[in-house]
């Protein structure tokens, strides 16, 4: 992906990614708890398979078993992320669940250093201890009774950790966009015989809901691609704290949730972490790749 040096663009496309991801999980606490997690989980991925399986034929390439097993296990990480996200949000406040979700991309840089031989700086390791820092202000252990979704929201961060590590490694093999498009497949699979013990009917209003998540999630990882593409991730990664004020708003307007200035602190810090380690990876990542002019002749 070629990246070009738009940085109004940049913003707008991360802003748009944004208010699809903060809307996705406001619809996703209105359907509520009257289906199981999993149930919920497999239906919006299931709902948005259609608009990814006419890209699978274009996108389609020949797998050994090694291959295709790597795709297999990061399904089953995703779905285990989808189970225990989809519990949470149904439960915990959204400005909460916005914030925790945050400490994926830390999860990311922690496993990319044990497991893909990464090397952690001094200053990313600042960083994530930060964020750390971060989640232990929301989570306020012994301030507070912690709840079952709590660690729900803590494991389903890690599992969409782990997700992320092993889409790292399929993307030296398989194009992104296959990537994306065998996610959705495998993931829909994995969720499936989790979703039929305990399976509720859902109402017509419920399947447009989850209809309407799966194509907004599309569109964020889409917009999301697109900022990217206009502009660095040092311009576009700080934009991703108004989902933060966003999530709280929404929650405060819709459920009546109290705005809580500890989840305000604690995601702060956690997005301003996060936004170091991107800038980080950034500036590496020009170090090791020549300039395009260095291509030329």
């Amino acid at each position: 992906m070629i990246e070009r040096n738009r940085p109004l663009a940049g913003i707008l496309w991360m802003l748009a990614s944004g208010l699809s991801f903060v809307t996705m999980t406001v619809l996703v606490k209105l359907v509520g708890t009257r289906m199981p997690s999993a149930e919920v989980g497999f239906l919006r991925y299931a709902l948005g398979l259609p608009l990814l399986l006419p890209v699978l034929r274009r996108l389609w390439i020949p797998m050994d078993g090694r291959l295709f097993r790597l795709f297999a296990v990061r399904g089953a990480a995703h779905s285990v992320a989808v189970i225990l996200w989809f519990y949470a949000i149904a439960r915990l406040p959204v400005a909460e669940v916005t914030a925790l979700n945050y400490l994926a991309p830390v999860y990311v840089t922690l496993g990319a250093a044990l497991f893909l031989g990464e090397r952690l700086a001094l200053r990313r390791i600042a960083a994530v201890i930060t964020a750390l820092l971060g989640a232990l202000v929301i989570l306020r252990p012994g301030i507070r009774e912690l709840e079952p979704a709590h660690f729900a929201m803590l494991g389903g961060a890690l599992a969409l950790g782990v997700s992320y590590i092993l889409a790292k490694r399929l993307t030296r093999e398989a194009s992104p966009e296959l990537v994306v498009v065998m996610l959705s497949l495998v993931t829909t699979v994995g969720l499936f015989p989790f979703a039929l013990p305990g399976w509720v009917w859902p109402t017509w209003a419920e399947l447009g809901i989850l209809f309407f998540v799966a194509i907004l999630a599309t569109a964020g990882h889409y917009f999301m691609t697109l900022a990217f593409r206009e502009a660095p991730v040092s311009v576009t990664q700080p934009v991703t704290f108004l989902q933060l004020l966003w999530a709280a708003l929404g929650g405060w307007v819709i459920f009546a949730e109290a705005l809580d200035i500890w989840v305000i602190g604690g995601g702060t810090m956690i997005v301003m972490a996060v936004s170091f380690i991107a800038w980080r990876e950034h500036v590496l990542a020009r170090r090791v790749t020549p300039p395009v002019e260095a291509l030329k002749g």
